[in-house]
């Protein structure tokens, strides 16, 4: 279980560093992957705005907040305390955790992008992964970890970036429109606050990874005629 953080006000260096973590902009190839959304929108009914934002806020608590989110809360406080047993204890639970070869693929390529772009950034970053094949959240972890921020703002900071890759990606794959993208975004936005808290709370034993049509659907997309997305 991981200690409670503080809820004042976050220092303007901390703030700005988790804003860029959490931006689309950064040159991780997030935009690239739809998550079995894309299939969901082919196989499981996924087909206007009210559909595509019960699927992503049910992701959102039933997938994220059990599995990568409990991993980045860890991952943080492993980092912050120089706890390598753990870290890499954590970045394997994630590698033996991907259910198919897209979310396998995903949380690699992710992981080495972020690592090269932390080499720019933290003198570190190379020696901290050094044998360690990167996973997303791990390596995000590091980065939320140097920024100073909490365990629950590196979260939090950590759940809008998956919430605005995957909102974009329903906007292209619905279709939608943008205004409709905006307001999933705003709920999304509202629920991850107890999406971040249940997370904080789960231990090793209690972490999972246990999402059957999440991962059924990410493994038909591989094989999904005409795609957007690589998963």
């Amino acid at each position: 279980m991981h200690a409670s953080a503080s809820h004042g006000a976050i220092e303007a260096s901390s703030l700005l560093q988790l804003i860029w973590l959490a931006s689309p902009a950064l040159p991780v190839g997030g935009f690239s992957y739809s998550e079995g959304l894309e299939a969901a929108v082919e196989w499981a009914g996924v087909k206007d705005e009210a559909t595509a934002a019960d699927w992503l806020a049910d992701q959102l608590h039933l997938a994220l907040a059990r599995g990568d989110l409990s991993v980045v809360a860890s991952a943080i406080e492993a980092w912050s305390g120089g706890d390598m047993a753990r870290v890499q204890a954590l970045n394997a639970w994630v590698l033996a955790t991907r259910e198919s070869a897209e979310f396998q693929l995903q949380t690699e390529q992710m992981g080495r992008s972020f690592l090269e772009w932390l080499k720019l950034h933290h003198d570190d970053a190379a020696a901290a992964f050094d044998a360690l094949p990167a996973t997303y959240p791990v390596a995000f972890a590091f980065a939320a970890a140097r920024s100073g921020a909490s365990v629950r703002d590196g979260c939090l900071a950590y759940a809008f970036g998956w919430a605005e890759n995957m909102t974009a990606a329903a906007v292209k794959a619905v279709p939608l429109g943008q205004s409709a993208g905006q307001r999933m975004l705003a709920r999304l936005a509202r629920e991850m606050p107890a999406a971040v808290d249940a997370a904080m709370q789960l231990d090793d034993d209690r972490r999972q990874a246990f999402s059957p049509m999440l991962a059924v659907l990410s493994a038909r997309h591989e094989a999904q005629y005409s795609r957007l997305f690589r998963s």
